[in-house]
């Protein structure tokens, strides 16, 4: 379902528009034909259609202040204005959150249901997510500026979809009676691992909720999880969805806060059992030193990208550019996994360049609450002002920018999709991950070469490839050192499939069946046997 309605997003035909100003190699202006969007610019912003009811933390079932009473503003990025103000968590606050996660592990009754009860909970959750589904989607919205559409079609019904299926699993999760050399019954379980310490990106909030809770939860584990400081608000209601399913108190508890104090405390916790991060290359290993000079807590680690998007010369150029373009500027190219080098073979790539820009001008971006909008803003200033560094890298550098380059409008955080052409691998907007609507294509000769260039990096989380040669297709997919390689298609979740990265993208899996291992200890149990029948 998700990926048809991503695909219905793709299809969309778009007006042309009037001239707007390009910077060339040499830094000269010139004219070409393209527009964007006005929303932003002229537009109110529309008043969003849900009530900010969840601003405190919640531990142990209920909805606290926080130990030192000090909240702080999440804001709507489509103006920069407060939303609300939220309970800022800090270390004590996570110390009585992993407190009642640790009691209601040790003593209650969530890791003592049969799997089946812990399987209808899910259930029950997931049915309740599909009646709230436009509360959840508005407050994804206003909190983070993704398109409401996506929100709506796409991330909540497949927030559902993991919570079913992480539901299916609850009761499938058994051990193993393995044969020994010797008159030995032997057992091996699989057990909950008991507390685990959960941190979410701002980017898909409520996805990277299900990713996390989803599986702790069908594994009989109990959690805490810090959300990230610029989207609270979703996941407060998600939890409170939870607990009307029937979820015990203290089973999840949610502390809002910043990743120095909050996240910090968690991670550092010595009564967490394990630790999943999902967020910066650079605070994944922050993450990591901190659980190994504590517990030796294990960590599983979703971190950064700079996917290649490989077009070869067989290539059907329109449904290259389209996919590329999907690719990078899905969810304002604030996406781990984003197609952010473009390689393109020489026989198409002046072609490709002057379609990529067509299509980037073509991208209507503007109030992501608006019918038909493709591009709402960035998540913050800061965000904002670190994108808007590396287009001017890319220009000083020597990169043609094709289109766009600048903000969009005079209020929020809108940037105009950006086309680079000419970029070299040496460029930063090649090497760093810039987690924006930026797109840098670059040229390449035969599959030797840009499969050296691919993987001349130090991430390793996603790659496309579009081909129409089976051939070209293997030999890509079996070199490139990535965690996930898409054939003519990108993006493409499902439950199912496993995620995760190479190198310094992470370590560890999440979703699928190999997520399950994330929040469980295997343990052998061997006990003698007495005359036995058969061995």
């Amino acid at each position: 379902m998700a990926r048809r309605l991503i695909s219905s997003l793709l299809s969309r035909s778009w007006l042309s528009s009037p001239a707007a100003p390009v910077i060339g190699r040499t830094g000269c202006l010139r004219r070409v034909i393209g527009s964007y969007s006005t929303a932003a610019a002229i537009e109110e912003p529309v008043i969003p259609s849900v009530k900010v009811d969840y601003t405190k933390l919640l531990i142990n079932g209920q909805f606290v202040d926080s130990a030192l009473g000090r909240t702080f503003p999440t804001i709507d990025p489509r103006t920069g204005d407060v939303i609300a103000n939220v309970a800022e968590g800090d270390a004590e606050d996570i110390n009585r959150a992993v407190t009642a996660a640790r009691k209601a592990f040790d003593e209650g009754p969530w890791p003592r249901m049969t799997a089946y009860e812990r399987l209808k909970v899910l259930l029950r959750f997931a049915d309740l997510v599909e009646q709230h589904n436009d509360e959840l989607a508005a407050l994804e919205t206003w909190d983070n500026g993704k398109p409401y559409e996506q929100a709506a079609k796409i991330e909540v019904p497949m927030l559902v979809r993991l919570f079913r299926y992480y539901a299916g699993w609850a009761d499938k999760i058994h051990g193993l009676t393995v044969p020994a050399d010797g008159p030995h019954h032997v057992q091996i379980l699989h057990e909950p691992i008991g507390v685990a310490g959960q941190i979410i990106p701002w980017n898909f909030p409520l996805l990277m909720f299900a990713w996390k809770v989803g599986p702790a939860l069908a594994c009989g584990n109990t959690i805490v999880l810090k959300t990230a400081e610029q989207t609270p608000l979703s996941a407060l209601y998600a939890a409170k969805l939870l607990h009307e399913a029937g979820l015990p108190e203290g089973v999840l508890n949610v502390v809002s806060g910043f990743g120095p104090t909050a996240g910090a405390a968690l991670a550092s916790h010595m009564d967490v059992d394990k630790l999943a991060f999902t967020g910066s290359t650079n605070t994944g290993k922050i993450v990591l030193e901190l659980a190994a000079k504590t517990n030796l807590k294990p960590v599983t680690l979703e971190l950064g990208g700079k996917s290649p998007f490989i077009v070869c010369k067989d290539a059907d150029v329109d449904k290259a550019v389209e996919l590329a373009h999907f690719a990078l500027f899905f969810n304002q190219g604030q996406c781990c996994c984003a197609g952010s080098r473009t390689y393109v073979h020489e026989s198409v790539y002046d072609e490709f360049v002057a379609k990529a820009k067509a299509r980037a001008m073509r991208r209507s971006v503007g109030d992501p609450f608006r019918k038909d909008i493709e591009q709402g803003p960035q998540i913050d200033s800061e965000q904002f002002e670190k994108i808007l560094g590396y287009i001017r890298s890319g220009v000083e550098g020597g990169a043609t920018l094709e289109t766009g380059g600048e903000r969009l409008g005079v209020k929020g955080y809108y940037i105009k999709p950006t086309v680079f052409s000419d970029v070299k691998d040496d460029m930063l907007i090649a090497k760093d991950e810039i987690f924006g609507p930026v797109q840098s294509i670059m040229k390449f000769k035969d599959l030797e070469e840009v499969i050296h260039r691919a993987n001349a990096t130090r991430y390793g989380l996603a790659a496309g490839v579009f081909t129409q040669d089976i051939d070209t297709a293997n030999t890509l997919t079996r070199a490139l050192r990535v965690g996930t390689v898409w054939v003519n298609c990108f993006d493409t979740f499902d439950a199912a499939i496993p995620f995760g990265g190479f190198k310094m993208s992470g370590q560890g899996r999440e979703k699928g069946i190999y997520s399950l291992s994330n929040y469980l200890q295997v343990k052998a149990v061997v006990t003698p046997l007495n005359n036995p029948a058969w061995l």
